[in-house]
């Protein structure tokens, strides 16, 4: 039996590799693999991340430039404006502030700085803040930009652009069937609209996913589906870490193994693609954090939004471990 499981997925990783898209049994077949199937499963996974990416693990720290304040009603999220999470409230760092960030990713050997604000979207003037920023980091420092803001609108996408940004993220989090049961001021459309712009000015797209908030394994299908549709370049994949004071507070159904299982659909669906674990890592995956690199070849390092990472060293110590390296700048 053993023999048959692990030829299956090695199987489905050689189609893949050939150009197959699997279908949503397939799918599903992955969310819902066996315990004994776990190991041969993520060897198989690790083959397609190994073809696109070797054994390289990129490196990426967020700074979180505007803390809380926002008026979007999102179910997860600690700054939403019906959180009552006791969260730190700031409105957008100045610019001295955010190139020291960029400093510090530099000393972590993260070769992508993410500017991240809370709100709906970013006004006139916060944007020109960030385009300063930008502009020096760029002239300074040999790190990637991405931009985290919220809803672009009028010329944004493209102002960020010819500053310097290479990247913009906005997630889609779940699915459209399952997106008026997390957020109900704005619409799944919305943010596939703002990705599409982001296209449209020639950054990066990166887009994803928060794993945990009630969604069915068909739900998680969708999602890895409509990544794939959307042709983002970067897929951040969040677990929900429920924090008290949200909506979401009390919704803890995720496992370390179900965890492993959602990356590897990432990596089976989206072969090529950057697929990163993100928000979550540490109190989902816990102590298989370290299997988690076998599928995704990208982790934040250092502190989330609101959230406490682990210890950067902590995170190097790993990926040395596995004989894996961190892909320089």
């Amino acid at each position: 039996m053993e023999r048959t499981i692990t030829n299956y997925w090695e199987q489905l990783a050689d189609q893949v590799l050939q150009g197959h898209k699997l279908t949503k049994e397939e799918g599903l077949r992955v969310l819902q693999a066996d315990q004994d199937e776990l190991l041969p499963l993520m060897q198989a996974v690790y083959r397609i991340r190994k073809h696109y990416y070797g054994n390289k693990v990129k490196l990426n720290l967020i700074v979180n430039a505007k803390s809380g304040l926002c008026p979007e009603d999102c179910g997860y999220c600690s700054q939403s404006i019906i959180s009552k999470a006791p969260i730190q409230k700031y409105p957008l760092l100045d610019k001295d502030t955010l190139v020291d960030g960029a400093r510090k990713a530099m000393e972590l050997q993260a070769g992508t700085y993410c500017i991240v604000a809370s709100g709906r979207g970013p006004t006139d003037r916060e944007l020109d803040q960030v385009i300063s920023a930008v502009k020096e980091i760029k002239e300074t420092m040999p790190l990637k930009i991405c931009a985290c803001l919220g809803i672009l609108r009028d010329d944004q996408a493209k102002r960020l652009k010819e500053a310097g940004v290479d990247r913009y993220n906005h997630n889609l989090n779940t699915s459209q069937s399952h997106y008026a049961n997390i957020t109900t001021t704005h619409t799944y459309e919305d943010r596939v609209d703002t990705v599409n712009q982001v296209k449209a000015s020639g950054m990066s797209p990166c887009s994803g996913v928060i794993v945990g908030m009630g969604e069915t394994d068909e739900e998680i299908v969708e999602m890895a589906y409509a990544l794939r549709e959307l042709d983002a370049d970067s897929i951040p994949v969040n677990f929900l870490n429920p924090i008290p004071g949200t909506p979401l507070e009390d919704k803890r159904e995720l496992t370390p193994q179900k965890c492993l299982k959602v990356l590897a659909l990432m990596r089976y669906i989206n072969p090529s693609k950057e697929i990163r674990i993100s928000g979550g890592r540490e109190v989902n995956l816990r102590s298989l954090q370290a299997l988690g690199l076998y599928a995704a070849n990208s982790i934040f390092i250092g502190d989330y939004l609101t959230t406490d990472g682990q210890e950067a060293s902590v995170d190097h110590q790993m990926i040395e471990d596995l004989g894996f390296e961190v892909e320089r700048v």
